[in-house]
C-alpha cells in the first residue's frame, strides 16, 4: 500500500461509507471491515474509526443494519442519522442521505489531537476540508479510486490531499474472502468474537 505512515503518529480513519462501498463495488469486491481495521492500526497509532452512514429509518427492516451493529461492537465509531425519501420531477423515489456536514465537524474536532487524517472519499466537497486541516499542521491522505470508470474520485480532492492511496492497490490487504462471503449470511448476528463484517450491499449514496 502506497502512502507515507511514520510509527508514532496519531491517526483516525474518517469514512464515508456509501462513497467507499461504491467506490469497493466499482472494483469488484466486498471489504473485510476487520481487515481494514488491522492494515491502519500497524501503520501508526489509531486514535479512532469514524464511520458515517444514514439509514431509513421507517423500513421494516433495514439490510444495513448488521453491518451497523457489527463495526459498533469491533472498533468503529457510528455515525448515523435518517436518510430522507422524496419524489423527483420524474415520479422516480429517491433516497437522500448526505453525511458530509457531520464528517467534516468530526474532522475538524478532532484535529488537534491527531497527525494524519485518512479520509475514505472521493468527494470533491472535501477538498476545502482537507485544507483547512492541513493548515492546523496535520497530513491528510484520500483512499478512494481512479481505475474505475468514471474514477470515483475528484481530482481536485486527489490534488489538495498529501497522499492519495489508490483502493484497488489497497485491495488485496482488505477484501472480503468470497467463500466466507458465501457461507456466511450477510443478515445474520454479528458475533464480536468470531464474524466477519457483512457488507454494505445495499448503500445508496446521494
Amino acid at each position: 500500500m502506497r502512502g507515507n505512515f511514520y510509527e508514532n503518529e496519531r491517526v483516525a480513519l474518517f469514512i464515508d461509507g456509501a462513497n467507499l462501498y461504491s467506490a469497493a463495488r466499482s472494483l469488484g469486491f466486498d471489504i473485510d471491515y476487520r481487515r481494514l481495521l488491522k492494515v491502519f492500526r500497524e501503520k501508526g497509532r489509531l486514535v479512532r474509526a469514524y464511520y458515517y452512514t444514514a439509514l431509513i429509518e421507517d423500513q421494516e427492516y433495514s439490510p444495513i443494519r448488521p453491518l451497523i451493529d457489527w463495526l459498533d461492537y469491533n472498533g468503529y465509531t457510528m455515525v448515523t442519522k435518517p436518510a430522507k425519501e422524496f419524489t423527483d420531477a420524474m415520479g422516480r423515489r429517491k433516497v437522500k442521505g448526505n453525511m458530509d456536514i457531520e464528517l467534516a465537524i468530526d474532522v475538524l474536532e478532532m484535529a488537534d489531537h491527531l497527525d494524519h487524517v485518512i479520509l475514505f472519499s472521493g468527494d470533491g466537497d472535501f477538498r476545502r476540508l482537507v485544507e483547512a486541516v492541513q493548515r492546523r499542521g496535520l497530513r491528510v491522505s484520500v483512499v478512494s479510486t481512479i481505475k474505475s470508470a468514471p474514477p470515483m474520485v475528484a481530482d481536485e480532492l486527489r490534488r489538495q490531499a498529501d497522499d492519495f492511496i489508490e483502493l484497488s492497490e489497497l485491495a488485496p490487504l482488505i477484501a472480503r474472502n468470497p467463500s466466507e462471503r458465501a457461507t456466511r449470511p450477510a443478515a445474520r448476528e454479528p458475533d464480536a468474537e468470531h464474524d466477519d463484517a457483512p457488507s454494505e450491499s445495499l448503500m445508496r449514496s446521494a
